[in-house]
């Protein structure tokens, strides 16, 4: 039997090192450990300064040590809530927690141990490195070269519901226009029949033309 995993998992103890650490026993005889260090994503201070510019409550949920807290503490801000040796089940409570507070959540994972939080958010985001990879239970997938540009995304989805609403209300408008014609009785089949086309239109012109126009203003 070949055992890979946490100290816990392999030795029955906790490490005495705040570090990230793999342990390997084989045939119940321990071999030793991997040690890794972190390296963060390229753009990772730019986005989270951009956030919390624009008032985002930042969550960290991580299944490492502690042992990033102090560099995380001065990406993040220690006012944000920095979570360390997270399951993900542990992930997966969090999410709801917050959620059971009126909260929309947005998660952003990169491995599978994300899948269930993922799931469980409102919008799960999944940063990919390769997106043809797989990407388990998440709403959309991000390439991680392009992870500042997260509060442009935001930006880009909230204008997008105002477009969507300008657009039914073009559409309640046209509908009502006919509506007050044809009760009248002054809609002849002729002015219906230009009036449909006309419609869908407008409403296509509206969207693409304001999509377009967000999309390059948020580069």
């Amino acid at each position: 039997m070949i055992k890979v995993g946490s100290s816990q998992f392999v030795t029955g103890e906790v490490s005495p090192r705040n570090e990230t650490e793999v342990h390997i026993s084989i045939a119940g005889e321990y071999i030793g450990y991997f040690s890794f260090n972190n390296i963060y994503r390229q753009g990772i201070d730019k986005m989270v300064r951009s956030l919390l510019k624009n008032n985002y409550s930042l969550y960290v949920l991580s299944g490492d040590h502690s042992g990033e807290k102090e560099i995380l503490e001065k990406i993040f801000g220690a006012k944000n809530t920095l979570l360390f040796e997270q399951k993900p089940s542990d992930k997966l409570a969090m999410i709801q927690k917050l959620q059971n507070q009126g909260k929309n959540v947005l998660m952003v994972g990169d491995g599978l141990n994300d899948a269930g939080a993922l799931r469980q958010s409102n919008v799960g985001i999944s940063v990919s490195d390769n997106v043809n990879n797989f990407s388990p239970a998440c709403d959309a997938i991000i390439d991680a070269s392009r992870l500042q540009a997260m509060e442009s995304i935001l930006k880009v989805a909230k204008s997008s519901k105002r477009i969507i609403l300008g657009s039914f209300a073009i559409a309640l408008v046209y509908n009502l226009f006919g509506l007050y014609f044809a009760v009248r009785g002054e809609l002849s089949p002729l002015f219906a029949a230009i009036l449909m086309p006309v419609s869908s239109v407008t409403i296509i012109s509206f969207t693409t033309l304001l999509s377009r126009w967000v999309g390059r203003k948020q580069g």
